[in-house]
């Protein structure tokens, strides 16, 4: 046996003269490396960021966060102790400017510790604790559209402020979390002048805490829990400073990467394509190395030692475009993401992007490799005729652990391995049904009578004669075809959703601290204004879930999976009726004049993530008062009517002796809203209005985005799949070209081969266009039912249209690759054979 070097340097120096062969090689595993270590890197680049920045975007070591009140003084001397602390108060407030105009916004109250981390920053500077007394900073949003600039004034509730400056960069911005309106900042001492502090006002006091170097945060935070245990709050160390924003970023990212590894293993179908073509084409050389010599085993050596060498430089070049894309796309669409990823190198992804397409590369490129051990010389040299070799079982056993490779790699990577095993089956799925499918179609066509007409019948020979490319052709187009079906079904639902569903259910309005005292008289006032107006009111409280059925929140070493409920406070009512959009599953609703123990409703996919049943127990902490209810009913909610529901609905009674306020849905006809604009915020100064459609604005932004990034990623899952029918195209290209120059012997015109060409694509694309119709709706089915938590209602038109432009490009390029098989000399094609 010859050494390694002897047998790279045979490697080398005939991969020199003929590399064109293992393009497609390059190009697949390029594209899915490429795809897999952006995605990758990008989201580690995010979350690396929150990681540092963590003190910033939290504005402390560690905040404590109590809804609708103060610190007490003994909390407050607590907060002292461990360190330097800083207050700040959040609500939502109108700010109206003096022609009358008013503005939803994020109303800001912060000492004269603010910030404790980072800087704030105005168009005229940067600035540390709060505005000038009677001042007000305001962002450049607010000032847009209310058209006010530095020394106007604007007020907020009873109070009218000067404008002192233009917020350029608020430093704890992300982690105020999601926001309806732009921010304006005041100072702490200010807030009372604006009579927006009422009993039952719903606000958050935010406590950050600056410590001393060496302190642990999370430590110390469930210290003080553990020291005021019914304080209420909720805690947030820097380790984790916008917790939201990575929940999400994490997971989109474990989707996108899941989306980008189904692009590899599609590659990885065209990485089998090009190798065995690139094979085929290496066929006289095969056969002369065996006719001098040398084994099976060293020809292996020789063909698999070029192809890892293409692999690997392919899987670098992924790796250095996968590394560099953070900081591309930072430059690119900075003011879409949470944070801008700076150019770093996170070696995990792109190590785990480099072990995915080694991988692949090894388990889609070993078995034409290794058919060829099992053809003697004078197979080779008739291989057009009789066909590829067996594969062994050593090389079947090596395919198969590098796929079990690649499946336990994903699912040890991933954030939900639940959810990722299930891709992955359903992935797995997909590829089998159409390995089955051009079964079914090989076999059917042999079966079939031959038609008369000679073009028709040799059409349907070529679906089923020895070697032919049926296979590896439904694959690509199928693969291809339901990407197209599945990327315009999710596409259009999505717009549907929000386009035509909410308008038409969803309110004008929602108004927040409506004073309890004054229902009446807001009910006048709206209906005064559009006497066909709905107007909804009911009750509003802020708590947190300190227990269920027994365990103590708090005590929990991990939250259960899907128990969102309890993170942080979050809106509780009570209501004497079932409310509306509500509908029992199970118990029974309390009556209307029920005045005993507290009782509540669970909506239904809460109480399964809790594993609550009638009869048990659970406890919310409101105003530092913690009340424990049994639960009475479960019911599921319909949340995209935006009207009023919650997740937790108390019996009568419950918090009357907690203050508080109630909220407001009105819907009136649109020539009412304006006027309803101004005249709820000047009749009620605490009050905040909320217009639906900037809501629907907003979600159908960040919708938008999403949606576009999963295009994006499964776009290189097309690209992918066009790879796959190019390849597929080309590993059965020496049979075409023996098939065409027989037939021009024959006497067989161009136009006569070209057709039976285009009839063989035309019927696979009419066969798969009907099942891509299928798989790709199921598929996006899932993504905009189970992801998004939408109605499933794709546009048919829409879609049909993108299923018939997809299966044209799938019949021109393979018409396209065609087209070669004319131009092809019997003589010389002969000579060749």
């Amino acid at each position: 046996m010859l050494p390694l070097a002897s047998l790279w340097r045979i490697a080398r120096r005939d991969l020199a003269s003929r590399i064109r062969g293992l393009r497609l090689l390059a190009v697949c595993l390029f594209l899915g490396v490429a795809t897999l270590a952006a995605i990758g890197s990008l989201t580690r680049g995010i979350t690396s960021e929150l990681e540092v920045r963590g003190q910033t975007i939290l504005g402390g070591d560690v905040e404590f966060e109590l809804p609708q009140r103060e610190a007490t003084p003994e909390e407050m001397e607590a907060f002292r102790r461990i360190g330097t602390p800083s207050s700040t108060v959040r609500m939502r407030a109108m700010a109206n400017d003096p022609d009358g105009d008013a503005l939803l916004v994020e109303l800001k109250a912060v000492d004269a510790a603010y910030p404790l981390y980072g800087s704030l920053r105005l168009e005229s500077g940067v600035r540390r604790g709060p505005p000038p007394p009677g001042s007000v900073w305001i962002g450049a949003d607010l000032a847009s559209r209310l058209e006010l600039k530095t020394d106007s004034r604007v007020k907020f509730g009873e109070k009218t402020f000067l404008i002192d400056g233009i917020i350029a960069e608020e430093p704890d911005r992300l982690g105020e979390g999601f926001t309806l309106g732009p921010v304006a900042i005041i100072g702490l001492g200010d807030l009372p002048a604006t009579g927006l502090i009422q009993p039952g006002s719903l606000y958050e006091s935010k406590y950050r805490v600056r410590l001393p170097g060496g302190a642990d945060p999370a430590a110390v935070g469930k210290a003080l829990t553990a020291e005021y245990p019914g304080a209420g709050w909720d805690v947030t160390d820097s380790g984790n400073g916008a917790p939201g924003t990575r929940r999400f970023i994490e997971r989109m990212g474990q989707f996108l990467s899941l989306v980008g590894l189904a692009a590899l293993v599609i590659a990885g179908i065209g990485v089998g394509n090009g190798v065995a073509s690139y094979l085929a084409g290496k066929r006289p050389g095969l056969a002369t190395l065996k006719v001098l010599g040398a084994d099976s085993a060293t020809v292996l050596r020789i063909y698999g030692m070029q192809i890892l060498a293409v692999a690997a430089v392919s899987i670098a070049a992924g790796l250095v475009v996968g590394a560099l894309a953070p900081a591309a796309i930072g430059w690119v669409a900075g003011d879409v993401l949470p944070v801008r990823p700076g150019l770093a190198i996170y070696p995990l992804p792109l190590a785990v992007s480099a072990a995915y397409g080694m991988l692949i590369a090894i388990a889609f490129a070993l078995p034409p490799l290794a058919a060829t051990r099992h053809v003697p010389a004078a197979g080779l040299y008739r291989a057009t005729v009789d066909g590829a070799g067996r594969i062994d079982r050593p090389a079947l056993v090596a395919v198969a652990i590098a796929l079990i490779a690649i499946v336990a790699l994903a699912v040890g990577t991933a954030r939900e391995p639940l959810f990722a095993l299930s891709f992955i089956g359903a992935a797995v799925g997909l590829l089998l049904i159409l390995v089955g499918l051009g079964w079914l179609v090989r076999r059917t066509a042999s079966r079939m009578p031959r038609p008369r007409r000679p073009l028709l019948r040799l059409a349907l020979a070529n679906l089923h004669r020895p070697g032919a490319a049926t296979g590896a052709l439904v694959v690509a187009l199928g693969l291809g075809l339901t990407l197209f079906v599945t990327l315009a079904a999710i596409q259009t639902s999505i717009t549907n959703e929000i386009s035509r569903t909410v308008p038409q259910r969803a309110p004008s309005f929602f108004v927040l601290d409506v004073p309890r005292d004054g229902a009446a008289a807001f009910r006048t006032l709206v209906t005064d204004a559009a006497p066909d107006a709905e107007v909804n009111l009911i009750p509003a409280l802020r708590g947190s879930v300190t227990e269920y059925k027994g365990q103590r929140v708090d005590e929990l070493a991990e939250l259960p999976e899907g128990a969102w409920v309890l993170r942080g406070d979050r809106g509780l009512t009570y209501s004497p009726t079932l409310p509306d959009g509500s509908e029992l599953v199970a118990g029974q609703w309390w009556a209307a004049d029920y005045r005993g123990p507290p009782l509540v409703s669970v909506e239904q996919e809460v109480a399964t993530s809790l594993d609550l049943a009638i009869g048990d127990t659970i406890s919310v902490n409101v105003l530092g008062v913690e009340v424990q209810a049994k639960v009475a009913s479960l019911r599921t909610v319909q949340w995209d009517n935006f009207g009023l529901n919650y997740v937790l609905v108390f019996s009568p009674g419950t918090f009357d002796a907690a203050p508080h306020n109630m909220v407001a849905t009105v819907a009136v006809p649109p020539g009412a809203e304006a006027g309803l604009a101004r005249s709820i915020p000047r009749t009620f100064p605490s009050a905040s209005l909320i217009a639906v459609r900037d809501v629907v604005s907003q979600v159908t932004t960040l919708l938008t985005q999403m949606s576009q990034a999963i295009a994006a990623a499964a776009s290189i899952a097309i690209l992918a799949g066009i790879a796959v029918l190019i390849g597929a195209i080309a590993a059965s290209r020496e049979r075409r070209v023996y098939d065409s120059v027989i037939l021009k012997l024959l006497g067989a015109t161009r136009g006569q081969i070209l057709g039976a060409q285009a009839m063989e694509y035309a019927v696979l694309a009419a066969i798969l266009a009907a099942l891509a119709l299928g798989l790709g709706l199921l598929a996006a089915r899932y993504v905009v039912v189970s992801l998004f938590d939408f109605t499933f209602a794709p546009d048919p038109v829409i879609v049909g249209a993108t299923l018939i432009g997809g299966a044209g490009l799938s019949f021109l390029i393979g018409i396209a690759g065609s087209w070669p098989l004319l131009s092809a000399k019997p003589a010389q094609a002969l000579r060749s054979l």
